[in-house]
């Protein structure tokens, strides 16, 4: 935890005014040459990055009570979640990042097999730059059930000690983490959009705040183990090698971790539906685009570039199109080679479900709209005009190869 101080011997009129209209909630007062901070203050620290250098600095308090060994907790784990015929690609997001991660602090990779019959996976995983892999293998852990799985995990930090842990934040994930991390006493941090390490090990876990209007900094300082989720598509997958080094440790399935209230009777397969996240090629609509004349455009293209239609927030809660079908934070995170946005402002939300695209081409009427910022390629002008040109066009290039 801290607080903010100001230096008040820095404080002037000019500077004073100045942290005034950086301020986003208006927590700054100024009276008779005193500057203070009031009870509107989110602690999002802009007056610090981008305030008069000086004025006000971030202060980190000690924490209260014994101090924690941090020396004990060793390695950044990943929890490798799996259907028990693949693992999720997320898994390898997040193995790249903990790479990343543990080589500020020269700590080893870790990665976490929970399941039935999961051996298969683990040279699978060594392939990406793990250093050990912990497997729990036991029939009774075939299927998913959150006591079970909860009790091998917290078994695994009692004995191995991670310092990090990253879980992808999928539907078994965001059950299971807060799960563990509750058991841990520790915090978790949902959804993760940037993660940094310090040297002393501490965890900057950033993720959006207050609708998106802020990024959020989280840090653990007197905790073991970190939690965090990270959603799929936010984070780069590595490349994997033909020569492994790396370490497949057995670990021991225990009576007591089996016990559960829960008892499955059968599982049913879902049919699969369409996943935007896994999509190479998106055309996404706004309310700019919303007339069923121009959705029908932009699904026509869509399939005629081999890729799928999505939409902004608007348009789902109005059920113009399914959730599925929705990017940003409340819906999903992609990573496509081309997106192209027709009729889209580019709300904070939208943007960071979508900002890491390859090649992002955005349609809007207003040359002001947010959603030129992260485009790589912009045209202003009206979609009702552009569109029918550009499937057009798309049709012609078609049908002469």
């Amino acid at each position: 935890m801290g607080y903010l101080k100001i230096n008040q011997n820095l404080v002037t009129d000019e500077n004073a005014a100045t942290l005034g209209k950086l301020c986003p909630f208006g927590a700054f007062s100024y009276a008779d040459g005193k500057l203070e901070i009031n009870s509107a203050c989110k602690m999002c620290k802009m007056c610090v990055r981008k305030g008069p250098a000086g004025v006000v600095e971030f202060v980190e308090e000690e924490p209260a009570g014994e101090k924690l060994d941090k020396s004990l907790w060793r390695g950044v784990c990943v929890y490798a979640d799996h259907d028990g015929e693949r693992i999720h690609r997320v898994t390898y997001e997040l193995i790249g990042k903990a790479r990343e991660l543990a080589a500020v602090i020269d700590h080893p990779v870790y990665a976490l097999l929970i399941g039935a019959n999961v051996e298969k996976f683990a040279n699978q995983l060594l392939r990406y730059g793990v250093d050990k892999v912990f497997v729990y293998n036991d029939a009774a852990l075939k299927d998913f059930r959150v006591e079970t799985y909860t009790a091998a995990f917290y078994d695994f930090i009692e004995q191995i000690k991670p310092s990090s842990i990253l879980v992808g934040a999928t539907n078994l994930g965001r059950q299971l983490a807060p799960r563990v991390a509750a058991r841990c006493h520790a915090g978790l941090t949902a959804d993760c959009t940037v993660l940094e390490m310090k040297e002393n090990t501490d965890l900057v876990q950033i993720r959006p705040a207050f609708g998106g209007n802020i990024m959020a900094q989280i840090i653990s300082t007197n905790h073991r183990p970190q939690f965090c989720t990270a959603r799929y598509k936010v984070f780069s997958e590595p490349k994997p090698v033909d020569d492994p080094h790396g370490e497949v440790i057995s670990m021991t399935v225990k009576p007591e971790m089996l016990k559960s209230g829960i008892e499955i009777l059968s599982s049913v397969e879902k049919p699969k539906d369409i996943d935007i996240s896994e999509s190479d090629v998106i055309v996404a609509v706004g309310r700019g685009a919303a007339s069923e004349s121009l959705r029908a455009m932009a699904k026509e293209l869509a399939d005629a570039l081999g890729g799928v239609l999505a939409c902004t927030r608007p348009l789902a809660e109005a059920n113009v199109l399914d959730a599925k079908h929705q990017i940003g934070l409340s819906g999903r995170t992609v990573k496509p080679k081309f997106i192209l946005c027709l009729g889209i402002s580019g709300a904070v939300q939208f943007a960071a479900g979508m900002k890491s695209s390859d090649c992002i081409v955005a349609v809007n009427t207003d040359a002001t709209a947010p959603i030129f910022d992260v485009a790589h390629y912009g045209i202003v002008g009206d979609v009702n005009e552009i569109l029918p040109e550009l499937l057009a066009k798309i049709k012609e290039a078609k049908a002469d190869v």
